[in-house]
């Protein structure tokens, strides 16, 4: 059994930090679970283009508002408290926060805690990161 502390793991290596986001790791690839799981913060009034393209990743917003566009068909979809959307199409998109927004994030396959994000918005594939 894997029990982690949010705010204790916000004080180690397994918060990643970068411009306009930070996310907290709590299931790595060295957790043998067969995906990773974050709570990532997006900051209030930013925008952030990603596109996994080795990944799927799921997401489920806590809380604050915000968008996802799809940037191959310009379709937005408003993020609020209780909505959940899933890129099972490696799609490229653009999240943009009104207010912070606090997600829960799973990928698949896992990130091991090191990864950030390419120039192109993606992770390397997970055995380019192991």
């Amino acid at each position: 059994m894997i029990i982690r502390d949010l705010a204790e793991a916000r004080q180690t290596e397994r918060l990643v930090t970068a411009e306009g986001w930070d996310s907290t790791r709590l299931l790595l690839a060295g957790d043998a679970m067969g995906f990773s799981f974050h709570i990532t913060r997006i900051h209030e009034n930013t925008s952030h283009e990603f596109h996994y393209k080795h990944h799927f990743e799921s997401v489920y917003c806590i809380s604050g508002e915000g968008s996802i566009e799809d940037l191959a068909t310009g379709e937005v979809h408003q993020i609020r408290p209780g909505v959940m959307y899933g890129l099972d199409q490696h799609d490229r998109h653009r999240l943009n926060a009104r207010s912070e927004m606090v997600m829960a994030c799973c990928f698949n396959p896992p990130v091991s805690g090191s990864e950030v994000h390419r120039e192109d918005g993606s992770y390397a594939p997970a055995a380019e990161s192991a």
